[in-house]
């Protein structure tokens, strides 16, 4: 199913033993971004910006379904995120009938991308960050932001079949910031 999906288009800029970096192009994204309470799980916040794409707008139009879905959590919110197909330009997308819906661009971003297989449970998706993390700070890589899990394949695609991202925001660290982060500037 995943393979027909629309997926954001992206410069690979260099590919390493366990990772790759990428320059993703500029997208919009529609996002859900809800306070962490002990009952919110992510089917909350998928069911709601599927009803959006699904014609829960203003229009009441169908908007095609992309891959990933983008999870990920910050202090004290879990948020979500669809790209919208690239053939919408920000003003042509319905307005969400849901005000928990956001419509946003997000600019071009240097992005670390490690892909696994299987299911996504938070201890995992955490213990890979970290694992990307350190390479990512090996290779000289800084990361700049928190983790984003991305999903590419619908729950009922067997395990071993799905294709999961961990994808780190990054920046890459210079000569100069090297050698000042070791004491020597």
């Amino acid at each position: 199913m995943a393979a027909t999906l629309e997926e954001p288009k992206y410069e690979l800029v260099s590919a390493h033993e366990n990772f790759e970096i990428r320059l993703y192009q500029e997208v919009i994204q529609a996002r859900v971004s809800r306070k962490i309470v002990e009952r919110l799980t992510p089917t909350n916040n998928f069911r709601i910006i599927a009803g959006y794409i699904f014609g829960n707008n203003k229009s009441n139009e169908k908007i095609s379904m992309t891959a990933p879905v983008e999870m990920w959590h910050d202090n004290l919110t879990m948020n979500m995120a669809f790209t919208m197909p690239s053939k919408y330009a920000i003003t042509e997308l319905p307005e969400p009938n849901d005000s928990l819906v956001e419509i946003m661009k997000v600019p071009e971003r240097l992005i670390a991308a490690m892909r696994f297989s299987g299911f996504y449970g938070s201890k995992k998706v955490n213990k890979l960050a970290q694992r990307l993390k350190k390479l990512l700070i090996k290779e000289n890589f800084q990361p700049h932001g928190d983790h984003i899990l991305a999903v590419y394949d619908p729950p009922t695609k067997l395990p071993f079949f799905r294709r999961n991202e961990i994808l780190i925001p990054i920046k890459v660290i210079t000569y100069s910031e090297a050698i000042e982060s070791e004491g020597v500037l």
